[in-house]
């Protein structure tokens, strides 16, 4: 592991998917730049893009004229696209989100508008009786198919883009870790673990770190990252069969999580979940990890008690179905009747959603991209952020372009 320059023309601090999409963007526009990538960790994508089950996003639920809408349909075509001609597995097996009883149809609804409104290829509207066709051991009284829906290997993803900011001439320096990032003037001072680095222009793609660097830099305090740990069950050998591909439920139109699910990964293995549970650590893999610091923030931010309130009743269902495999699979039976406990075993696979929260308390929504002087600040970009990892490189492209 090299230590970072004393200078450069760009430093992207965070080797994630987006970090490194982001530095791999400035290095094809901008050839002969000298362009640095400082990541904490001894390797690439080792929180959110490490630890997601790899589902391409095909951008049905988000709210038509969001970033998320627009980005994750573009970049979904742009990431099969860069698969192939990698040649990193990518396959486009579909989903299908069911609507299980009859008080989900307005829900069901909704999906569908925006869907169509985001131009999302190929969405087809489903009867009870055409489910069985695309998941047989599915039921419910109408569904949603998107064939666009697939899944991938984010890791080898992120490898790869590691790969192009190397060609490109670009930097990559890990095991050094950000303490501090302040501006002055002609440019932005990163302090780090090896010393000091200064840049020209800075992008800022820390995941679950990312308000404090924006606060450091002189942004606003608002959002707040609250940490929320998803936990994983996997169906037994010889079950898998249950499911060919992804099967959704309808989710809760307040809240920005999908549901519990079940996703056939790029491997073959079907998970179940995940869980939603508030941790108190920024990468609290193991439930039981805490952090003082981490927790302090969480629980001095006015929002997440405004949060907590909002939404206790579905704060005590997750802790539930975090706590009991027959709550957990419970949920998934509601459109997989078939499925019993005993088909079910823990898995090892858990990851920590860096989710925004506002003051008033509400689940930010949608990507969210600021800028102070020198800087541009990624500052919520939990799912589908893998899936629309090379559009949304260039939209925070676009933002350093536009920095004085």
């Amino acid at each position: 592991m090299s230590d970072p320059p004393g200078s450069c023309d760009f430093a992207v601090i965070g080797a994630g998917i987006v970090g490194l999409a982001t530095a791999r963007e400035l290095c094809l526009r901008h050839p002969g730049a000298r362009v640095a990538v400082l990541e904490r960790e001894a390797g690439p994508a080792r929180h959110q893009s490490g630890h997601s089950s790899g589902v391409i996003h095909a951008g049905v639920y988000y709210a038509p004229g969001s970033l998320k809408a627009r980005l994750c349909v573009e970049g979904a075509a742009r990431l099969y696209e860069y698969c192939d001609e990698r040649g990193i597995e990518a396959r486009r097996e579909g989903k299908l989100i069911v609507a299980a009883e009859p008080g989900e149809l307005g829900r069901l609804d909704e999906l569908e508008r925006r869907a169509r409104a985001n131009g999302v290829p190929g969405l087809r509207r489903l009867g009870p009786e055409e489910i069985g066709e695309v998941e047989p051991h599915a039921r419910g009284v109408a569904a949603l198919h998107s064939p666009a829906t697939g899944v991938t290997d984010f890791g080898a993803v992120a490898s790869a883009f590691a790969d192009d900011v190397r060609a490109g001439g670009g930097s990559i320096h890990f095991g050094t870790a950000v303490a501090a990032l302040r501006e002055r003037g002609d440019c932005a001072v990163v302090a780090h673990s090896a010393g000091e680095l200064r840049a020209g222009r800075v992008v800022a793609c820390a995941g679950p770190w990312a308000d404090r660097l924006a606060v450091a830099s002189g942004g606003d305090r608002d959002p707040r990252i609250v940490p929320f740990r998803g936990a994983y069950l996997r169906l037994r050998a010889g079950r898998e069969d249950l499911v060919r591909a992804s099967i959704y439920p309808v989710p809760d139109p307040e809240l920005p999580f999908l549901g519990m699910h079940l996703t056939r990964t790029i491997d073959g293995e079907v998970l179940l979940g995940p869980t939603a549970l508030f941790v108190g650590a920024r990468d609290a893999y193991e439930l039981t990890k805490l952090r003082g610091i981490d927790l302090r923030e969480s629980l001095a931010w006015p929002g997440t008690w405004r949060l907590f309130r909002r939404h206790w009743r579905t704060g005590v269902a997750e802790l539930r179905r975090a706590t009991s495999f027959a709550a957990f699979v419970g949920e998934c039976r509601r459109y997989l009747p078939e499925l019993r406990r005993a088909d079910v075993q823990r898995s090892a696979h858990a990851g920590v959603r860096a989710q925004a929260v506002g003051r008033d308390g509400s689940l930010i929504d949608d990507f969210v991209v600021t800028a102070t002087e020198r800087t541009v600040h990624v500052r919520n970009a939990p799912s589908p952020a893998a899936t629309s990892s090379l559009a949304l490189a260039a939209e925070i492209a676009d933002r350093v372009e536009a920095l004085a």
